[in-house]
């Protein structure tokens, strides 16, 4: 497929500088560019690329100031990353989307299957399994008795949906995500562990992803919640009796534990931890290897450290903490000194 500058203006509202005629037919990196691609330039860091890029088409935001001579056609934007995920998406939908029953894949006789269903060699739909119109099975990948699969989602190889589990529209589950396993529930006697029963679901919501090798528990009773909008990144656990709320992103090792509560937007680092039956409202912030021990009590917080902490409090925590030993040795100097001060003293009050 290609696109000239012009169309892709059209598309985005940009503002051309340069050939509007100019062919694109792939995307890559600006340092990476190539004739006949589309780059962007969002973050001033890569500025400099921007003047020895191949790449026939540069979008930038429209304040991006030029201090020398280019040779490819910049099209000016409101936002230059939000632009480019938005012709990512529109490049993605034009692409033909496979459809058909493969024969080695199985299907269960009382399973239900949608039209332009995809279902690849080796894919197992399971008992009265529901499968949505457009969705995509890969092969490997398990849909479990009595569960369901929304419409034009998306299951990759060897991604796992447990039974009675339901999963919404245009969702994606990224290769080995398992979504259902039982969740960590044991009571403790004199003989060992004796394992509880985990008799309830995971509803997941419309629009979200999941990724690779992240698990998503069943709740003990009732269901676990990932609500609508929520983007998972790999390598994540969300514990039995976990809800969380619309829009919420996680990167990847993130650790939830169970009966937890997340609110809507929130955003958490690289392998924070979330204590189990806690609560964090709407719009919290959590940096990277942050552990909440317990519930937030405000609302659009962003914390940092382990136990958190307001993240601001923290940073001027952590800039004295590197001062700690050069403190303690100051510290004992004064003692030595007070020390020395008082032998002084009380030799002066006997000499008296």
């Amino acid at each position: 497929m290609e696109f000239s500058a012009e169309m892709i203006a059209g598309l985005v509202q940009g503002t051309i500088e340069g050939n509007p005629k100019a062919v694109v037919n792939d995307f890559a990196k600006i340092e990476e560019g190539r004739p006949g691609c589309i780059s962007f330039l969002a973050n001033p860091k890569y500025a400099h690329y921007l003047y020895e890029t191949k790449s026939s088409v540069v979008l930038v935001n429209r304040d991006f100031v030029l201090e020398g001579e280019i040779q490819a056609t910049l099209i000016r934007v409101d936002n230059a990353y939000e632009t480019v995920a938005k012709l990512l998406t529109i490049y993605e939908s034009m692409k033909p989307k496979r459809a058909g029953i493969d024969p080695l894949a199985f299907v269960a006789s009382t399973a239900k299957i949608g039209k332009d269903v995809y279902l690849a060699p080796f894919a197992v739909i399971g008992e009265n399994a529901v499968i949505g119109d457009g969705a995509q099975i890969y092969p490997h990948a398990t849909v479990g008795d009595n569960a369901s699969i929304g419409e034009n989602t998306i299951l990759y190889s060897n991604a796992v949906v447990y039974q009675g589990c339901k999963v919404g529209n245009r969702c994606i589950l990224h290769a080995g995500c398992v979504i259902g396993a039982d969740g960590f529930g044991f009571a403790p006697t004199e003989e060992g562990y004796e394992k509880i029963p985990q008799i309830g679901i995971v509803t997941i919501e419309d629009d979200v992803e999941i990724g690779a090798n992240t698990c998503v528990d069943r709740s003990t009773m009732g269901s676990t919640y990932i609500r609508r909008g929520v983007k998972l990144d790999n390598l994540i656990q969300i514990a039995h009796n976990c809800e969380v709320g619309e829009h919420t992103v996680m990167s990847s090792q993130v650790g939830v534990a169970g009966s937890t509560k997340i609110g809507q937007w929130c955003m958490f680092g690289g392998q924070v931890g979330i204590g189990g039956h806690s609560t964090v409202p709407n719009k919290t912030l959590v940096g990277a290897q942050a552990g909440v021990s317990s519930t937030v009590k405000k609302e659009g917080m962003t914390l940092q450290g382990s136990p958190a902490i307001d993240a601001k409090h923290f940073w001027r925590c952590s800039a004295v903490f590197k001062n700690l030993p050069d403190m303690w040795s100051d510290m004992n100097n004064l003692k030595k000194q007070m020390a020395e001060l008082k032998n002084q003293l009380a030799q002066l009050t006997e000499s008296k």
